[in-house]
């Protein structure tokens, strides 16, 4: 298979940190395009970083007190949009890097928003249901000036749930004298939520599977797929391409993975497998790690668990025909670079797994419209969305030779930049 030409980037693993990669991708699709260094200097740095204390009255009877974090990077196509996460490597600089990326995917998807990610430093499998409710009206309530639904709106992220961004809708709505479903999107559909909106990143990562195998002249019929990670996105993803003919041989959670060469019963494994560890427990002819589930050969492997799980140390060893990242930065910029040598496309996270903001994009309308549409009318919308994102960046892949990310960002860039040109800087 022939594909990308362009001379390869030389990093290595060592080097790779959130914000590293960002820019570096930034700095490179720049090369191919006419923007200003005032410009990039911009996109270098987030709009507004807010760090916030978030106590608590714990169960026990004593307080504690929690850093949040909320980074706005760039609003010149729109509002801010992303995640909220509660993890304990939650930092100014994770939400920077996630931001940014937040950014280059709501352009790369042509939605009006620009990136923006928080959360909380904390375990959240250390707290009861009643402490997380605290926690999270108390967030909320810190974060209430920087956010709104034409300002910035959380979804759910790590750690975080459909209940979660209910409870924050609610406490921002308590404070505002009237009910504001459009702060937040990823709601239960109780409470505007959107049908559609949970297994919308596994639904894009399999469109785009679908016409990538189509682009380099096979078929999602027959092809033989592998994931890593079978929660939310990486079984939402399996699923469906298994409905239409693919032959999905292994799939793993956190404790390892499952393999078949005939194809696995995919509609008979549980989705949450990936946080309980209970692919142990199911009937297949070969057990794996993580590790050499990565390894295998088959047509389409998609990263869809953690970050950084292909590298240098690992990239030339990898066997598949296509990645596709269901995950956020499953590919070190290092094992990119392997795989551009190889001639290994990669089908970047900021397309294939759009599908959640995208859909989050719907919700959001829905509320500004006063209507609810349906799933049918979700899942036909996210595919003619994801359509159009394919065919753009298809088009920069053949005009300019090269990769799939590169053209990713060039997209991006490109409609970032003519937004700031048609805008201008004030004062």
């Amino acid at each position: 298979m022939s594909t990308q030409k362009e001379p390869p980037e030389q990093a290595t693993d060592e080097d790779e940190s959130p914000i590293a990669t960002a820019r570096r991708q930034l700095e490179r699709a720049a090369e191919h395009l006419d923007l200003s260094e005032g410009m990039l200097e911009q996109l270098r740095h987030p709009s507004k970083t807010v760090e916030v204390s978030v106590p608590i009255h714990r169960t026990d009877g004593s307080v504690e007190v929690f850093n949040g974090y909320r980074v706005q990077h760039f609003e010149v196509r729109g509002p801010y949009k992303g995640g909220m996460r509660y993890h304990p490597s939650v930092s100014a600089e994770e939400c920077t890097a996630l931001a940014m990326l937040m950014t280059w995917k709501c352009a790369v998807m042509d939605l009006p928003f620009g990136g923006a990610k928080g959360g909380i430093v904390v375990d959240p499998s250390t707290l009861d249901a009643q402490e997380t409710e605290q926690l999270t009206r108390r967030f909320a309530e810190e974060l209430r000036e920087v956010v709104g639904p034409t300002k910035d709106i959380p979804a759910p992220d790590m750690g975080t749930d459909e209940q979660t961004v209910a409870w924050f809708m609610d406490a921002y709505s308590m404070q505002e004298g009237e009910t504001v479903p459009g702060i937040v999107t990823g709601k239960p559909t109780a409470v505007g939520g959107t049908h559609g909106r949970e297994e919308a990143p596994g639904r894009s990562v399999a469109i785009v599977a679908r016409e990538a195998l189509d682009y380099y002249d096979g078929s999602v019929e027959g092809a033989t797929v592998a994931v890593q990670g079978f929660g939310a996105v990486g079984a939402n993803a399996a699923r469906l391409l298994d409905s239409w003919g693919a032959s999905v041989v292994a799939v793993s959670d956190v404790d390892g993975g499952i393999y078949d060469e005939s194809g696995l019963d995919i509609e008979s494994i549980s989705a949450d497998g990936d946080e309980h560890g209970q692919l142990g427990a199911v009937d297949a002819p070969r057990q794996l790690s993580n590790a050499e589930l990565l390894e295998l050969d088959v047509d389409v492997l998609i990263p869809a668990a953690v970050g950084n799980v292909l590298t240098e140390e690992n990239a030339a060893d990898v066997q598949a025909s296509i990645i596709v990242e269901g995950a956020n930065g499953p590919t070190t910029t290092a094992a990119d670079t392997v795989f551009e040598e190889r001639n290994i496309p990669v089908i970047p996270d900021i397309l294939a797994n759009a599908g959640g903001v995208t859909v989050s994009y719907f919700e959001w309308l829905q509320h500004i419209n006063r209507r609810s549409w349906s799933r049918e009318e979700v899942n036909d919308e996210l595919e003619a969305e994801m359509l159009d994102a394919w065919e753009a960046l298809q088009a920069e892949v053949e005009n300019r030779d090269v990769t799939w990310r590169t053209a990713a960002y060039i997209v991006a860039l490109s409609r970032i930049g003519d937004a700031m040109n048609a805008r201008g800087l004030w004062p």
